[in-house]
Parts: structure tokens; C-alpha cells; sequence
């Protein structure tokens, strides 16, 4: 019984830091979204709220995955 618990924890590894990549993916791909959405209804020249949002989406997942790595 404690083999197949060492062979399990591989691939419980891999499932939780892939969804961890999925997670931070959707987290900056929304707050992009957002951010092109305000662009485009404030006919901005230059997309800057797109780019700050992005940036504040690409630090919230960040931040998210090294609290989920320090549990």
C-alpha cells in the first residue's frame, strides 16, 4: 500500500501545478479582456488601461501561486 501512495504523489504534483498554470492563464487573460473592453469603449489611442491591467493580472497571479506554494 505505501507504493502505490509514492506513485500517486507524482502525478498529484503534476495535476495541482498544471491547474496552477491554467489558473494564472484565465487570471491575466480576464483582466486583459477587461482592460481591451475599456479601451475599446473609450476609443483610447494608446491602450494603457490594457496594459495596466495586464500587469496587475500577470502580480495577482503571481501572488497567488506563491501563497499556494508556501501550503
Amino acid at each position: 500500500m505505501a507504493e502505490n501512495e509514492q506513485n500517486d504523489k507524482p502525478i498529484n504534483n503534476y495535476i495541482k501545478f498544471s491547474a496552477m498554470g491554467f489558473q494564472m492563464i484565465a487570471i491575466i487573460g480576464v483582466f486583459t479582456f477587461v482592460g481591451y473592453k475599456i479601451d475599446a469603449s473609450a476609443h483610447h489611442q494608446t491602450k494603457w488601461v490594457t496594459a495596466i491591467l495586464s500587469l496587475i493580472g500577470v502580480f495577482s497571479s503571481l501572488y497567488l501561486v506563491i501563497r499556494s506554494l508556501k501550503n
